[in-house]
């Protein structure tokens, strides 16, 4: 069976022929694309029904609300998935098995109360990750990608979710190829598709079509979704969306679940520690009792309600909430995470990689200059400029409208003043093109004046000038000058063309050479605002900023001296092309400012500073950014950055300031220190009480509390600490990044939980010898004293200074937590005591619990100040499975379940998104 037709999932020939007929006619269906890409154009074109203009509005709405949008994935807030989370915990199924058999077996007063106290836990963890999805969702809803396409016959910016087969696509290098596309027409265009295929080298692409049944790899002819534009650009309309695509099918076989970051693994791994500490406790507290000859039914409900006590049941709640807190904190600072846990990993940030422009510059290039050879005022080289530009223009009038996308630098020197006179035509007619790549660094083209036909290259002025004939000394003397002020410089060169090559019409990057240098452009980018201020900050946080620009040294160099950041070493890419990995990172020490560097340099740099233990984030917004975004532990870019690099971003800024990075980074150290509180609460007290009870089991004469009595308490405690999300967090704890330690938190346990165990026994003391308690007051004491002790240690837990006199906890925190102890005094005295199993307790035991929980928070205290001088500091590493890219750029290509539902696309074109 020929590969195309399986791939296609049909049986045969006639039956991929029919379906091709069918919905071909209407445009409707699509094709696969190794059809397509063995047919011609214009077979392509019409089987799909479409035209090189594209299609009309209301055309491409009907197809789309005929084949569905073009998304792999859907986020939205599914009830029951969450639901099924708060259910899926073995003991709390086991322990609802158990509370049924009781009820059946004569004991229902206990097996209703069980039942309610297990159903209104549940609701509390559903009620609080629910309203995390639906945060998660509107994120997601505030996230676009868009890409140029051909409606109404003029380029419009479309949602890519929205394109249907026959939608003309415009691709320009950086782009995220938004589906499988036969191209109408190329200019150098090549794709790196190791996405598909795990080949790193790119392919280069072309109108003609290949051979019938070739394998993915060399599909010449087409462009595949969720490759990437490496060089050049061109055209081409739609063949397939979403699932249909190639890439489309993996990304569906992987499922919707990402790889989990480092703070999710510690959590699992913490999840798992106490576990294993339940499992062993439930197990020896069933066969004391059973060696007790206590009822099965009773040591076995007693038993599980320990392990449930033990189990952090609310732990994914209170994470949940407070990410959730997070994602809204950041997004009144313009700050947006694709994944709500992706906030957590800003605040382990330790280096922080970044361009330089728009984020230490304002990032508003402005054209100043063009100077000849000899450093005088010329025009024609801004003449030259004008014909060698890349800036997309916008208006039905070509030449004469205003840019409206493309590289910084040409859209600056095309809405220059200086060239307003020219725009409307500079002298010559361009025939061919060999776009801008990273590699090069320079750009060129093919004119044609009244003197002929000649070569203008324009780039890096490094690269343009080792493709010249001898330059003179005054000229390089020029430019080191415009360097040393720090302003962007792109240099100018020209190669006249005589004899048969004066007939060309074609150009290819072997033609850049023997040029004759004919200038400078000089820009400038002047220092942001506010950045010396922001890296202050950020070095107040124990972020070390270091910058990877392709910029001459000089200008990097002037410009981090402006703004305070010490260059120390300034690193090129020779210096790095020369180092092998050892001597990389010993180099990486000693430079903050890298410069002409390429993609590869930059990526190469970011995983040798990972390699010294550090967690590394990558700031740009361009091109040449993608590699190092891909390869740093936190990718960071803007709103209006390149596709691909959005596409390789985890946090997106809508706006390039350091300083939201650096509210961003205090946000995720405040969400770690948040929940890293309720993890050493349940360490501590909570672990404590549960392990006095099954001591206590195995030498009274009656079971030390009720398993209804049990889950009461630890259901009011766990409502107590939801509120810790809220909770302020020391200066000192947002300084550096705090990482999982599960072996520093099994220390806690075993040094804070027999504080706590011990003045469990100093009540059990007071109730036995003093009081002459039975089991129902014992049971009631140890109730309110327990319940007490585990949730005002919060106080102490939360911070490492002096609690209230150092460091005073939230307003929600305290209301909470001292609610819960009212309550918990409060719960005997009501009519629902008896059926609760509680007894009014005596006056002075009130007293002597007053007592015991002030000692016990001053033992507490003192302790707390012994282990922290003796503990060491956590780190863990962090890793990425080979998952991670596709499911990243998979994410691209989603959908809101809000808009799906109202019947429309999720970003559906308005007037202002005409395009250029």
């Amino acid at each position: 069976m020929p590969l195309s037709w399986r791939r296609a999932g049909y049986q045969n020939q006639e039956e991929a022929e029919r379906d091709g007929s069918d919905s071909d006619m209407t445009g409707e269906g699509g094709l696969d694309v190794a059809v397509a890409a063995a047919l011609p154009v214009g077979d392509v074109m019409a089987r799909l029904g479409g035209t090189g203009g594209g299609l009309s509005q209301a055309e491409a709405e009907r197809r789309l609300a005929a084949v569905g949008p073009n998304s792999l994935r859907t986020h939205r807030a599914r009830r029951l998935a969450v639901l099924a989370r708060q259910l899926r915990s073995p003991l709390l199924i086991l322990l609802a098995v158990t509370a049924a058999a009781s009820f059946f077996l004569g004991e229902s007063t206990d097996a209703i109360i069980i039942g309610v106290i297990l159903t209104v836990s549940v609701g509390l963890g559903f009620f609080n990750e629910y309203r995390a999805e639906k945060a998660a969702e509107a994120l997601h809803s505030q996230i676009r990608h868009r890409c140029l396409a051909l409606r109404d016959g003029a380029p419009r910016l479309v949602d890519v979710v929205t394109l249907v087969p026959g939608d003309v696509v415009t691709l320009r290098l950086g782009d995220i190829v938004p589906a499988d596309l036969r191209l109408v027409s190329s200019a150098g265009l090549e794709c790196e598709e190791s996405v598909l295929t795990g080949e790193s080298l790119p392919v280069a692409k072309a109108v003609e079509p290949v051979g019938p049944d070739r394998p993915l790899a060399e599909l010449a002819s087409c462009a595949l979704m969720g490759t990437v534009v490496h060089a050049g650009s061109g055209t081409g309309v739609v063949v397939a969306t979403a699932g249909r695509t190639e890439f489309g099918r993996i990304a569906l076989r992987l499922g919707d679940r990402h790889p989990d970051t480092e703070f999710q693994i510690g959590l699992r791994r913490f999840s798992m520690l106490l576990v294993r500490v339940a499992a062993a406790l439930t197990a020896g507290i069933f066969v004391v009792n059973l060696v007790l000859h206590r009822p099965v039914l009773d040591a076995l409900l007693f038993s599980l309600a320990i392990a449930v006590g033990i189990s952090p049941q609310l732990l994914p709640a209170v994470v949940s909430t407070s990410l959730a807190a997070g994602t809204h904190r950041l997004a009144r600072h313009r700050v947006l995470v694709k994944r709500l846990v992706c906030i957590e990993d800003l605040g382990d940030i330790d280096v922080l990689f970044t361009d330089k422009t728009g984020t230490l510059t304002e990032g508003r290039i402005s054209f100043m200059r063009s100077l000849g050879p000899d450093g005088s005022p010329d025009e024609r080289v801004l003449e030259l400029g004008l014909l060698c530009n890349e800036a997309v223009v916008s208006g039905q009038d070509g030449d004469a409208g205003r840019s409206a996308s493309g590289n910084p630098l040409d859209v600056a020197l095309w809405d220059a003043p200086a060239a307003a006179a020219l725009r409307p035509g500079p002298p010559g007619r361009r025939l061919a093109v060999v776009p801008f790549d990273h590699e090069r660094r320079t750009a060129s083209v093919l004119v044609e004046d009244d003197d002929g036909r000649m070569i203008v290259t324009k780039g890096a002025p490094e690269a343009v000038l080792a493709r010249c004939t001898p330059v003179a000394d005054r000229a390089r003397a020029v430019l080191e000058a415009e360097f040393a002020a720090g302003n962007r410089v792109v240099a100018v060169a020209t190669r006249r063309l005589t004899g048969d090559a004066a007939r060309r019409t074609t150009l290819s990057q072997a033609d850049e050479h023997d040029l004759a240098f004919r200038g400078l452009l000089v820009f400038l980018d002047p220092p942001k605002a506010g950045a010396e201020q922001a890296l202050r900050r950020l070095a107040g946080l124990g972020i070390t900023v270091k910058v990877l620009t392709g910029d001459n040294p000089a200008v990097a160099a002037k410009l981090c001296a402006d703004l305070g950041l010490p260059a120390g070493r300034v690193l090129t890419g020779q210096d790095v092309e020369a180092a092998d990995d050892s001597r990389l990172a010993a180099l990486i020490e000693q430079a903050v400012v890298f410069a002409r560097v390429s993609p590869e340099h930059k990526a190469r740099i970011v995983r040798a500073q990972r390699r010294n233990g550090l967690d590394v984030a990558f700031l740009g917004d361009g091109v040449n950014d993608a590699l190092a975004l891909h390869a740093a532990d936190v990718g960071i870019s803007v709103d209006a950055a390149t596709d691909v690099a959005k596409d390789a971003a985890d946090v997106l800024l809508l706006e390039k300031d350091l300083a939201i990075l650096a509210d961003g980074v205090i946000q995720g150290r405040q969400i770690f220190a948040n929940t890293m509180k309720y993890v050493l609460m349940g360490t501590s007290s909570n672990f404590g009480n549960m392990f006095s009870a099954a001591a206590a089991s195995a030498f009274l004469p009656f079971l030390p509390m009720l398993p209804s009595q049990i889950l009461l308490n630890n259901l009011l405690y766990d409502s107590s600490q939801l509120a810790i999300p809220t909770d302020n967090v020391d200066p000192e704890q947002l300084r550096r990044p705090s990482r999982w330690d599960v072996s520093s938190i099994r220390r806690f346990m075993l040094f804070f939980g027999p504080v706590s165990s011990l003045f469990d026994f100093a009540t059990f003391a007071v109730m036995l010898g003093v009081l002459h308690a039975g089991p129902p007051l014992f049971r009631t004491g140890w109730f309110v004293e327990s319940l007490a002790t585990q949730v005002l240690v919060v106080f102490a837990i939360r911070t490492r200074r002096v609690p209230f006199f150092r460091s005073r906890p939230s307003l929600p925190l305290t209301v909470a937590a001292l609610s819960v102890v009212v309550l918990g005094a409060v719960i005997p005295l009501t009519p629902l005591a008896g059926a609760l199993g509680f007894q009014q307790l005596p006056g002075p035991f009130f007293a002597v619990l007053g007592l015991m929980v002030v000692a016990y928070l001053a033992l507490v205290e003192l302790a707390k100040r012994r282990f922290y001088r003796a503990a060491p500091e956590a780190l863990a590493g962090g890793g990425r499975t080979a998952a991670h890219p596709t499911h990243r750029r998979a994410h691209r290509f989603s959908t809101v379940a809000a808009a799906l539902a109202a019947g429309r696309p999720p970003s559906a074109p308005r007037e202002g998104d005409q395009g250029p």
